[in-house]
């Protein structure tokens, strides 16, 4: 054994290593390995076919919507009233999936905010997904915290400018060799108070350059050092030194005194405690956009839009305007008439796309999505009828073309053609049937899989007797609750309401009447779905229950 009590080397002491990583490749365990087998390589070599993939998803808010222009107006002339101080009529927007209601909406907020800081008008527009955001608490508390964070930054840029402020008094007595006495004049000309500056100019992030309240906020410096210069407290509320520091120690108590509110654990009342006072510290028109507002009603009551739409009367520098957004027309029937009357002010209705409106929209977003001459001419309309089949739906017109040009792509095809649309439509076809399946409850899944051991078997013709023979099997096997054979037959309505299945009354004659049950998705794909569900994966042998179907 050695003596030498020296250690080896290590990594990080070995001239040329960075931060314990080699940086050479050699070096490294990489560099001992066989070398790159180009897999990247060759799928990079292909002339990429998009020039900007974002503006043919869902989230992208296009500056342009064609279409769709007599919606904008209607709500633009709606939610004028906010850049005018006034509360706007709380709107609903109506239409089914794909219609661009939420584009519309968030175009017209963004149209809105841009406005008020041109005109110098506080307005806050803030949006919320109800299918996520979907209770109560949820809603008020994201919203809390929202207005809690606008009113931090608001107050740090007052406090800024009033540290500017002090400092431009301070150079102005040096240079003037003047005390505060100066500032008695000040008082005389601003004849106001002090703590009031709720249209300070650092409310907002733009003033007009002939705004009186501009001055507040800034000093000329140009006249700092003159004889004649105006004294810098003489356009504000502030006469001395002590009052700019007194409004300063003011503000960030009330920077302190805000408290974020928890995604859990408050009582829901103070929740809405904390975002009242929050939305009700600076004067303002606040737009709360609530999308898939039914889904909010769906989960948690009418409980948050009752809140929202009665907050008017109580607010004293705010005012709050709701837009709701629903792809379900029938929604506001399940409301409190109060609540209704408040809500639906006005009412926007958003009619299915045809499919010329959805070829105007397609080319619209292709023309920068794509490459030049990287589609051919039959691409977008068929991506156009496909969807007019779907109910106008212009997001799924979208999503078409978007995988249409990802599989060109991933094929280093130089152009879109029809193959690749009708390739991306059986593709979207099978991930909806996916989804869906994979989110069926556990007895819709055991009465899907019923089914489907039938038709593998070769049963045609099969009626609700037998899936649910099937069906009682598969319960015992995992045990699982068994449902009536009524209650079956109200989930394979369910599956036929889905399209998973097609379900069809039959008339027997004098026997009566049945149910005859085929499948519309693809079986093999879908029984993979359902044999993916931990309780239905424990099923080892699945022929016994089929063989029980001839056996009753």
């Amino acid at each position: 054994m050695s003596d030498d009590n020296s250690e080896p080397p290590r990594t990080d002491d070995v001239e040329g290593e960075t931060d314990g990583f080699s940086t050479t490749l050699e070096e490294t365990a990489i560099g001992d390995e066989e070398p790159s087998q180009g897999l990247f390589d060759d799928l990079l070599s292909g002339e990429p076919i998009f020039e900007n993939k974002e503006v043919l998803r869902p989230s992208y808010t296009p500056h342009e919507l064609p279409h769709r222009t007599d919606q904008i107006n209607k709500m633009a002339t709606i939610l004028v009233a906010a850049l005018r101080g006034e509360t706007p009529s709380n709107i609903l927007i109506y239409g089914k999936t794909g219609t661009g209601k939420t584009a519309s909406a968030k175009f017209v907020s963004k149209e809105l905010e841009s406005t008020s800081q041109k005109y110098s008008v506080p307005c806050d527009v803030e949006y919320i997904n109800c299918e996520v955001t979907d209770t109560q608490y949820r809603v008020l508390a994201q919203l809390a915290n929202k207005f809690i964070e606008k009113n931090e930054a608001r107050i740090d840029r007052k406090i800024e400018s009033l540290e500017e402020r002090l400092e431009a008094l301070e150079e102005y007595e040096a240079s003037d060799g003047r005390d505060n006495s100066a500032g008695e004049s000040a008082e005389e000309t601003a004849g106001s108070d002090p703590n009031d500056d709720v249209s300070f100019a650092t409310d907002t992030e733009s003033q007009s350059s002939d705004s009186p309240v501009e001055t507040e906020g800034s000093t000329d410096p140009t006249n700092i050092d003159g004889a004649d210069a105006e004294h810098p407290l003489a356009s504000t509320p502030f006469s001395s030194h002590n009052e700019i520091e007194d409004r300063i120690d003011s503000l960030e108590e009330d920077k302190e005194s805000f408290q974020e509110v928890p995604m859990t654990g408050w009582p829901t009342d103070r929740v809405y405690s904390v975002f009242f006072d929050a939305v009700d510290y600076d004067e303002r028109v606040v737009v709360i956009m609530l999308d898939e507002i039914d889904k909010l009603v769906e989960k948690s009551g009418d409980d948050t839009l009752y809140n929202l739409s009665r907050m008017n009367s109580e607010l004293e520098n705010s005012r709050v305007s709701i837009i709701g957004i629903s792809n379900d027309l029938k929604f506001t029937d399940f409301l409190d008439p109060r609540v209704k009357s408040s809500l639906g002010e006005e009412e926007i209705v958003f009619p299915p796309y045809d499919a010329n409106q959805l070829r105007d929209i397609l080319q619209h977003r292709a023309n920068v999505a794509f490459k030049g001459d990287a589609l051919s001419d039959d691409v977008i309309p068929l991506c156009a009828a496909f969807a007019a089949q779907e109910h106008g739906d212009a997001r799924r017109a979208l999503d078409l073309l978007r995988t249409a040009g990802e599989l060109a792509e991933r094929s280093q095809a130089e152009t879109i053609v029809e193959k690749h649309v009708r390739q991306a439509q059986d593709k979207i076809e099978l991930d909806r049937v996916v989804e869906v399946v994979r989110t069926l409850p556990t007895q819709s899944k055991l009465v899907l899989f019923s089914t489907i051991l039938l038709e593998k078997n070769g049963v045609h013709s099969i009626n609700t007797g037998e899936v649910f023979n099937i069906y009682k099997r598969l319960c015992e096997e995992i045990d699982a609750d068994v449902l009536t054979q009524r209650r079956v037959t109200d989930l394979i309505s369910e599956l036929d309401m889905l399209g998973i299945v097609n379900a069809v009354v039959v008339s027997k004659g004098r026997y009566g009447r049945t149910k005859e049950i085929s499948l519309s998705v693809p079986i093999d794909e879908t029984e993979a779905v359902l044999l993916s569900d931990s309780r239905l994966s424990n099923i080892d042998d699945i022929q016994p229950f089929v063989q029980a179907r001839f056996e009753n």
